[in-house]
């Protein structure tokens, strides 16, 4: 029995849980959590919006955290206590929330 088909079958299948296209940073998008749905602990690292993207090399932060980079893939898991950074075109960081 060949199972040659079982390799691209696994991937494509590793792929459906992720969304090719990541949204915009949209003007009335916050650009970190107010106090109400900061369940991530990010209020800290508000300074960091408009910061070259190489400012997180120096914070320390002892969380989950993701990085999103322009047209980059990303899961669509929600995990309330991660920290997202957006990067934007410019390698600046966009805006940061929970999820």
């Amino acid at each position: 029995m060949r199972l040659g088909w079982l390799l691209p079958l696994a991937v494509m299948t590793a792929l459906l849980g992720c969304d090719a296209t990541v949204a915009p940073v949209a003007p009335d998008l916050p650009a970190f959590p107010d106090e109400q749905t900061d369940t991530c602990g990010a209020a800290p690292h508000a300074g960091l919006v408009g910061q070259d993207a190489t400012a997180l090399e120096r914070v320390l932060i002892l969380r989950q955290v993701r990085v999103i980079r322009p047209g980059q893939p990303v899961t669509r898991d929600l995990r309330p206590d991660r920290i997202n950074f957006v990067i934007d075109a410019s390698n600046r960081i966009a805006r940061i929330f929970c999820g």
